[in-house]
C-alpha cells in the first residue's frame, strides 16, 4: 500500500511539474483571440457581434480542422517516444506541417466568400460584412497555425514544455499592446485585430521554429527532412488525422452551431453578444483542463509505446485527480464574481446583467467540460480517436444539439436555453467516454502500441535493406 502511495505521489509530482506550465501554454495561445474580441467589444454592439460570429465560422470552417488533425501526432509521436523510435518524431512532425499547410488553401478560398455564406443561413447583413473583412485579414493566421500545432505536439510529446511557455508568453505581450495600437490609435478597427493575431501566431512559429533547429534538446528527434519518409508517413498519419479532426469538429461545431442559432433568435445582436461571451469564459477556462489533458494524453501514450500498462493508467487517475481539483475551484470563483467579470467584455448594462444570469450555467459547464478535456486527451494517447468521434456525434446531435433548440425557440429560454443543451451533451460525453475509461484492457492498449511501433520500425529497416540490396 505504502508503495503505491509513493508511485502515485511520485507520478503526480511529474505530471504537475509539466501540467502547470502547459496548461499556461494553451491559455496564452487562446488569449490571442479572448483579447482581440475585449478590444473588439469596446468598439460597439455591431462590431462585438461581426468579429464573434467571424471567430465561429473560422473555427468552424478551418482551425477545427487543424486543431483536430494535428492531435494525430499526440498518439504518433507519443508513442513512438515511448518506444524510443526518436526520429519518428521528427519524420511525422514534417509530415503533418505539409499536410496541414496544404489543408489551408482550400479553406482560404472559402473565407474570401464568408459575407455570402453567412447572409445565405440568415445571419444579419451588417454583422455579416464586418466578419467578412474580419475573416479575410485572419488567412495569414491561419497557415500559421497549422505550423504552430504540429510544433506544440513536437514539443509537448516530448515534455519540452518550457520553450513553448517562453514563445507563447513572448508572443501575447507583443499582440496586446500591437492590437491596441491597431484597433484604437491606427484606427483599423476590426482589421487591426486580425492583424494582430496574424503577425503575433507567426512570431510564435518563427521562435518555436529557431528552437527546434538549434537547440541541443531536440538532437534525438530532430530528423533531415526526406520527401519520400513524408509521403510514406501521410498514410499513417491521416489514419488517425481523419477521425482525430472528426473528434474535435463535432465537439466544437456544437458550440459554434449555438452561436450561429443565437443570430437567428429575438434581437439576435444582444443574444449573440451574450452567448459570446459566455462562450469565451469556457473557451479560455476549457483551455486550462485541456492543457492537463494534454499532458495525460502525453504520459499515456508515452507509457503505452514503452510497453507499461499500469504507469498509462496511473498516469489517467491522477490526471482526472487534477481536473476534478481545478474544476471545483473554477466553478467556485466565477460563480462569486459573476457580477463583475462580465465587464471585460462589454460596458453595456443590458448584457452585462444578462450574463451575470447564465453563470449558474456556466459553473456547471465548467465541471463538465473540464472532465471532458481530460478524458479527450486519455483517447488521443491511446489512440481511440474513431471511437471518440462516433460518441461526440451522439453526445452532441442527437442529445444536446436538439436539446438546446427546443430550450432556445420553443419554450423561449433564448441563449440560456442553448447553453443549458450544450452543457448536457457534454455531461453525457464525460459518461460514456468515463465508462470507456474504466472498462479499458491497459495491457492490450500497451500491446497493440508496441505492436504499431514495431511494424513501422520494420517497415523501416526492411526499406533500408532493400536499398542497400539495389545499391
Amino acid at each position: 500500500m505504502d508503495r503505491k502511495w509513493i508511485v502515485s505521489l511520485k507520478e503526480l509530482k511529474k505530471i504537475g511539474c509539466i501540467a502547470a506550465p502547459m496548461v499556461a501554454v494553451t491559455v496564452l495561445q487562446h488569449l490571442l483571440q479572448v483579447v482581440s474580441i475585449m478590444m473588439v467589444g469596446h468598439l460597439g454592439e455591431l462590431s462585438l457581434s461581426g468579429v464573434s460570429i467571424a471567430t465561429s465560422f473560422t473555427i468552424v470552417t478551418g482551425f477545427c480542422f487543424l486543431f483536430g488533425m494535428s492531435g494525430a501526432l499526440e498518439t504518433l509521436c507519443g508513442q513512438a517516444y515511448g518506444a524510443e523510435q526518436y526520429q519518428s518524431l521528427g519524420t511525422y512532425t514534417y509530415c503533418a506541417i505539409i499536410n496541414l499547410v496544404l489543408v489551408c488553401f482550400p479553406i482560404s478560398v472559402l473565407w474570401v466568400f464568408t459575407d455570402k455564406i453567412l447572409i445565405l443561413v440568415g445571419q444579419d447583413h451588417s454583422i455579416s460584412h464586418v466578419a467578412h473583412r474580419y475573416a479575410l485579414f485572419l488567412i495569414p493566421a491561419l497557415f500559421g497555425y497549422a505550423i504552430l500545432q504540429a510544433m506544440v505536439r513536437y514539443f509537448q510529446t516530448q515534455s519540452l514544455i518550457l520553450p513553448m511557455l517562453f514563445t507563447s508568453l513572448v508572443a501575447l505581450c507583443f499582440h496586446v499592446p500591437f492590437c491596441w495600437t491597431l484597433v484604437f490609435k491606427l484606427g483599423l478597427g476590426t482589421i487591426g485585430a486580425a492583424i494582430s493575431i496574424a503577425l503575433s501566431t507567426w512570431l510564435n512559429v518563427i521562435l518555436l521554429g529557431f528552437y527546434m533547429k538549434y537547440s541541443s534538446k531536440c538532437d534525438k528527434t530532430r530528423s533531415a527532412l526526406s520527401i519520400k519518409d513524408v509521403i510514406k508517413s501521410s498514410r499513417v498519419f491521416f489514419r488517425f488525422a481523419v477521425p482525430s479532426a472528426a473528434m474535435v469538429c463535432l465537439e466544437w461545431w456544437a458550440s459554434e452551431v449555438l452561436i450561429f442559432l443565437s443570430g437567428l433568435l429575438p434581437n439576435p445582436k444582444l443574444e449573440t453578444s451574450v452567448l459570446s461571451i459566455c462562450f469565451s469564459f469556457t473557451y479560455l477556462h476549457y483551455f486550462i483542463p485541456y492543457g492537463i489533458g494534454a499532458i495525460g494524453s502525453t504520459r499515456v501514450a508515452n507509457e503505452l509505446g514503452a510497453g507499461n500498462p499500469e504507469a498509462a493508467k496511473l498516469s489517467v487517475l491522477v490526471v482526472t485527480v487534477i481536473a476534478v481539483v481545478e474544476a471545483v475551484i473554477v466553478s467556485t470563483t466565477l460563480f462569486f464574481c459573476r457580477h463583475v467579470l462580465e465587464y471585460a467584455f462589454s460596458s453595456k448594462k443590458e448584457v452585462v446583467n444578462r450574463v451575470a444570469d447564465m453563470v449558474p450555467i456556466m459553473s456547471v459547464a465548467v465541471i463538465t467540460d473540464c472532465l471532458q478535456a481530460v478524458l479527450s486527451g486519455v483517447a488521443r494517447g491511446c489512440g481511440w480517436q474513431n471511437t471518440a468521434a462516433f460518441v461526440n456525434l451522439g453526445a452532441y446531435y442527437l442529445f444536446g444539439a436538439p436539446l438546446a433548440a427546443v430550450l432556445a425557440f420553443v419554450l423561449h429560454f433564448k441563449a440560456k436555453g442553448l447553453l443549458i443543451g450544450l452543457t448536457s451533451g457534454v455531461a453525457l460525453q464525460v459518461i460514456v467516454f468515463g465508462l470507456i475509461t474504466i472498462f479499458t484492457n491497459w495491457q492490450k492498449q500497451a500491446s497493440r502500441a508496441r505492436k504499431r511501433m514495431l511494424e513501422e520500425d520494420a517497415n523501416k529497416e526492411t526499406e533500408v535493406t532493400g536499398g542497400s540490396t539495389l545499391i
